[in-house]
């Protein structure tokens, strides 16, 4: 995916600005991925950063077939588009994506506020449909998502992925985990050393822990936390019932 760097020739902060731009632009209009200046969202209000809206019929298109499939049983009237702001490790300010139920969305959208204000890095953030929903290659590429009406592995029961009340954050660093047998199997499977002593990390800050910003702005707001699940961990997860 391209990104494309916008600036304009006044340097500012996000919210305060001595001489903010001319004329204030639309979230809506920045593809998700590109990387933006302090200058070129100084003169817009820090809420109409992180905005929800219906699913379109250009969105629609988007996602037909491929998170959204033939059979989906959700209504496109239940779910919402979040267009909001994420900081990578760099410190750089990049626009996200994410489609969600209506029920979470308002949730979201103030979640996605209080890590971008923390700083708290998620590395991508596009609709999984990027990847044709396929959620390994999703995660691989560490990128950020919650709607995909597809079932749980291995079973035939609709995952809260496919209602739209689950997110997974900064997969590849954070894995689903689960003993089958004397074996156990990691998902994405490149991310077997991200298992062992997590807890004791601080080497890698994309790591999920307890009590860190991530899992607090998830779990105030009643979300529970697939890391402490106990029949497999999920570090990845957070569901909402």
């Amino acid at each position: 995916m391209k990104r494309f760097l916008y600036y304009l020739p006044i340097a500012c902060l996000i919210i305060s600005c001595a001489n903010p731009a001319p004329a204030p632009w639309s979230l809506r209009d920045v593809p998700a991925g590109t990387v933006l200046s302090d200058s070129t969202i100084c003169n817009n209000p820090f809420d109409s950063l992180f905005v929800q809206s219906a699913i379109d019929s250009a969105l629609f298109e988007r996602i037909r077939g491929k998170s959204y499939k033939d059979y989906c049983t959700v209504p496109l009237s239940e779910l919402r588009y979040l267009k909001v702001l994420h900081k990578n490790l760099e410190g750089e300010t990049l626009v996200g994506e994410m489609i969600c139920s209506w029920k979470i969305s308002d949730d979201l959208t103030e979640i996605f506020k209080e890590l971008y204000r923390l700083d708290y890095p998620i590395e991508k953030m596009v609709l999984v449909d990027e990847y044709d929903a396929d959620d390994d290659l999703s995660m691989e590429a560490n990128n950020s998502s919650c709607f995909n009406y597809r079932t749980i592995a291995n079973t035939t029961k609709i995952s809260y992925h496919g209602l739209g009340l689950a997110v997974d954050i900064n997969p590849k660093y954070n894995p689903y985990v689960k003993k089958v047998g004397d074996v156990v199997k990691v998902w994405p499977v490149s991310s077997y050393i991200y298992v062992e002593d997590r807890d004791k990390r601080d080497d890698i800050p994309y790591l999920i822990k307890k009590g860190d910003p991530c899992y607090q702005a998830f779990i105030s707001r009643g979300f529970e936390w697939g890391g402490e699940w106990t029949s497999s961990k999920d570090y990845q997860h957070f569901e909402k019932h």
